[in-house]
Parts: C-alpha cells; sequence; structure tokens
C-alpha cells in the first residue's frame, strides 16, 4: 500500500447531513462543495451542463448533482436521501442531503441519525420559518452535536448585515429550546459561492470562516463516548484450521468506550466475568480498540457466547431491561398499534415487543407535548413504553447514539416502519 493510500484511509471522517425548507438551496450548496472543491469529475461536470441545458437553463444547475430521481429533477425538490463523498487534504466527508417537505420528514430522519453534524440552510427573504424549527428539534432529538446555521441566497437581499443579524437573533432565541451545544452561523450565497468554499468580498462585515473552513477544522473526536465501553457480539469466529484449532473469536464493532488486553470485562446476559486476551483485525493484533472499530476479541475463558450479547467493563454496565420508554419517529402509513406486536433490532439483538403505552405526541413546530393526539402517524414523532420479550442491554440515547438506538419491524410485510430513541 503506498504512503498516499495510507494516509487517505488514515484520514478523519466527518459525516454531515443538509436540512431546510423547500427551495432553501440544499442540493446546490452540496453541488457547490463538490464543484469548489474540485471533487466533480470531468464527464460528471459534461452531463451536468448538458442536464442543465435540457432544463433550458443558461448556468449550470449544481443541484442536479444530488436530485437523482426523475421526481426530483421535474419538481426541482428532494424526495429521497442522497449520500456524496469527497475528500480534501484534510478530511474525508460523508453528506447526507436530505428532504425539505413535511411528508419527508421520516428520510429527514434516516440521512441525519449518524451525522456529526448538521448544515440547516435559512432562505435570507423568508427567514426562520417552521421547517427551520422543525429540522432543528429533529437534530436535537437525534444528538446531532454540531449545527451550522447557513444564511443562504444572501444575493437577493444585498448581503445585508441587518437582515443576517435579524435571522440569527430569531434562531438564537429558539435554539435555548434545543440540547445542542456547538451553534454557528454563516451568510451564503449558495448558487454563486459566496463564503462556501471561499471568502466572499461581498460580506465584509463578517469576519468568520467560510462554511468548508467549519467543516474541515470542527473538532469531533470528542463528540464519541469513549468512557462507557460496550461491544455488541456480532458473528463468533472459530476457522476450524489446523493452525487456529482452538481459536474462538467475538467479532464486532466497538460501540463505545475503550477495551485493552487484559481488561476485566463481563458478558451480557450471563454475568459472567473474565479477561480480554487478544484483540485481532485483518491488519494485525492491537493492544487498545475503540470506538468505532470492528475487531474480533478473544477471552482467557471458554463461555458461551453468541451474536446479540454484548461484553461490557464489570463496574461499567449498562441498563438491562424489558421495559424501554422510546422516542420514535414513525415511518410507515399504518400507524403505530397501542398493544401492536413488532419485531425490533437493537444493536446486533433481534428481539419481539409489545407497545404498552403511546404517551404523548411531540409537536415539532412548537415543541409542545401532545397528550390528547396519541395516534403516531407516518413522520410523527412521539414517546412510547415498550416491553420486549427478553432483556436488551441499552444506553440512553442521549449516552451512546449506537446502543440507545432501534428500529421497529412489521413482523407481516418485513418493513422497517419506526425508528426509535431510548430515553
Amino acid at each position: 500500500m503506498s504512503d498516499t493510500t495510507r494516509g487517505y484511509l488514515d484520514m478523519q471522517l466527518l459525516r454531515f447531513t443538509t436540512a431546510g425548507s423547500v427551495d432553501d438551496g440544499k442540493s446546490t450548496l452540496i453541488g457547490r462543495l463538490l464543484y469548489d472543491s474540485k471533487a466533480i469529475f470531468q464527464d460528471q461536470l459534461d452531463t451536468l451542463e448538458e442536464a442543465s441545458k435540457q432544463r433550458g437553463s443558461d448556468e449550470v444547475d449544481l443541484a442536479l448533482l444530488t436530485d437523482g430521481l426523475r421526481a426530483e429533477r421535474e419538481q426541482g425538490i428532494t424526495i429521497d436521501v442522497a449520500y456524496r463523498y469527497f475528500a480534501t487534504p484534510k478530511r474525508k466527508f460523508i453528506i447526507a442531503d436530505t428532504p425539505g417537505h413535511i411528508q419527508y420528514t421520516r428520510n429527514m430522519v434516516t440521512g441525519a441519525s449518524t451525522a456529526n453534524l448538521a448544515v440547516i440552510l435559512i432562505d435570507a427573504r423568508h427567514g426562520v420559518v417552521e421547517q427551520t424549527l422543525r429540522h432543528a428539534y429533529i437534530a436535537s432529538l437525534l444528538q446531532i452535536p454540531h449545527i451550522v446555521i447557513c444564511v443562504n441566497k444572501m444575493d437577493l437581499v444585498d448581503f445585508s448585515e441587518e437582515r443576517y443579524n435579524e435571522i440569527c437573533n430569531s434562531f438564537k432565541s429558539f435554539s435555548s429550546k434545543l440540547d445542542v451545544q456547538d451553534i454557528r452561523f454563516v451568510p451564503i450565497s449558495a448558487r454563486d459561492g459566496d463564503n462556501v468554499v471561499h471568502r466572499s468580498a461581498k460580506t465584509k462585515w463578517y469576519d468568520g470562516p467560510t462554511l468548508m473552513y467549519i467543516l474541515e477544522h470542527i473538532y469531533i473526536s470528542s463528540d464519541k463516548n469513549l468512557i462507557d465501553a460496550r461491544f455488541p457480539i456480532q458473528y463468533v469466529v472459530r476457522p476450524q484450521r489446523a493452525d487456529f484449532h482452538d481459536y474462538r473469536g467475538y467479532a464486532g464493532r466497538v460501540a463505545g468506550g475503550t477495551f485493552r488486553i487484559g481488561d476485566d470485562v463481563a458478558l451480557l446476559p450471563s454475568g459472567f466475568t473474565s479477561k480480554i486476551k487478544s484483540i485481532d483485525t485483518m491488519s494485525g493484533a492491537l493492544e487498545l480498540a475503540y470506538a468505532p472499530q470492528s475487531v474480533t476479541m478473544t477471552l482467557n475463558d471458554d463461555i458461551d457466547i453468541s451474536r446479540g450479547d454484548m461484553i461490557v467493563r464489570v463496574n461499567n454496565q449498562p441498563t438491562v431491561s424489558q421495559d424501554v420508554d422510546v422516542m420514535v419517529c414513525w415511518f410507515n402509513p399504518r400507524a403505530m398499534r397501542l398493544n401492536g406486536k413488532y419485531a425490533i433490532k437493537h444493536t446486533t439483538n433481534d428481539v419481539r415487543c409489545m407497545v404498552k403505552e403511546i404517551r404523548y405526541k411531540i409537536d415539532v413546530n412548537t415543541l409542545e407535548r401532545d397528550f390528547a393526539d396519541k395516534k403516531i402517524e407516518m413522520n410523527d414523532i412521539g414517546r412510547v413504553s415498550i416491553r420486549t420479550t427478553k432483556s436488551i442491554y441499552f444506553d440512553s440515547y442521549r449516552k451512546n447514539r449506537i446502543t440507545g438506538s432501534l428500529v421497529f419491524i412489521d413482523e407481516d410485510t418485513n418493513e422497517t416502519v419506526g425508528a426509535g430513541m431510548i430515553i
């Protein structure tokens, strides 16, 4: 492997999502990021120019880079989540371009569920609207640690500093209700590229960084939970070969904390304890494993462990229970059924559950709890209590986004019908 390739693989990865109301310019912003950072191949650019001409546009429509569905291109909107990958000399990126329409809230939740950062666009002409508040709340609910508010289309308000400050102050008054510590603001024009990758001479009153500078330099290493050690077992490795005759390893991805050779660990659900004997990867043995590495561990003792079990620290264990309170975002046209039975996937564990109680529904435009309307339909968010057929081992979603999340599956159709964040 060359040094260049090794350096690329070792670069830090930032996952971010875009959100905002309809026509705020999310897809155009991503296209501008890719275009100005030289992340578009010539053949892609040629195709883009041809598609723009067919739509009657004299300029290259950068939004077409992410709007891939025919219906999206015909209507000029984003319907499904579109992922784009690119890199700069400083960092690798995965972008999730999510829809702005209310009826596609479920798609926004899907795209933002793994993000380190959310870029929320606001049209400078319209200011903070209901969808802005809706997406900011969802970003907070999903525990996205960093939010960048891009006040877009500044060219249409003559790059007015007064208008920019008015929008920032309006959002700040709302954001005090959110569980987000890091919120930043940038005035941009996605169409023309002002303050996206390069600084703009039209906003001399703005002395902050460009959006690309924030994406390249924002500190995300502390976002991972490196305190609470969690290792869900995905697969038991038994090579059955002469040179590995007695090898019994437990493969999976570290969901939190760190594990070191010699650590005392407990095994759930049995409660047995042992010590870590080795930590193996495709690249060789490790002394230390940390989230989100995928590794295979061996233990000093032969203990019956299978997929769905979890290795944790003896003195730091998750909650073990069959009764779980969950904030759920519903994905399916059929409403959630009280006393309904669903399959759930939690880490590597597959269990069944029953909905015991629907406590309330959230009005995401006002953040008020509606205790009267307990019917959770598609794109609704609410709090429910479930009981599982066997105990699961979990943390709150606020503490760990992997061990604190689960998905609901309709057993009749095998459709994923909801996403849950454990309270």
